[in-house]
């Protein structure tokens, strides 16, 4: 029997989400603030993906939330991240932006739903 892949796969979303990241980093000046918040950027942005894959390997429900929530916490900091470029000015227009804030935030929203799920079934 073959698996039909499902039209929602959030692990290639989130690398597509990484590969986004990179792609702002690398446009990013290559000044001292550039470079630092680029640098910061790609540790934070890329790493909800492998978090997620590790997560789908748990060895148990505490250790698939704990993933998650470090997942959830790189989201966020992606997010404040992109925050200060648009606020510093770094990429013009800011509204090339945009999208890939409103991904983060539905990112963001996908974790969070996730985590709860799953805590309520450490509940029970």
């Amino acid at each position: 029997m073959s698996k039909v892949k499902d039209d929602f796969d959030l692990e290639e979303r989130l690398i597509g989400f990484a590969v986004r990241i990179i792609q702002l980093a690398e446009a990013l000046p290559k000044s001292r603030v550039g470079n630092h918040i680029s640098g910061q950027l790609i540790r934070s942005g890329t790493a909800p993906a492998p978090n997620y894959g590790e997560a789908q390997g748990a060895e148990s429900l505490s250790d698939f939330l704990h993933k998650m929530k470090i997942g959830l916490k790189e989201l966020r900091e992606s997010k404040v991240w992109l925050k200060i470029i648009i606020q510093a000015k770094l990429i013009n227009p800011a509204s090339r932006l945009d999208t890939l804030i409103d991904e983060t935030d539905q990112l963001i929203s996908i974790f969070v739903k996730s985590i709860k799920t799953a805590s309520m079934k450490r509940q029970n």
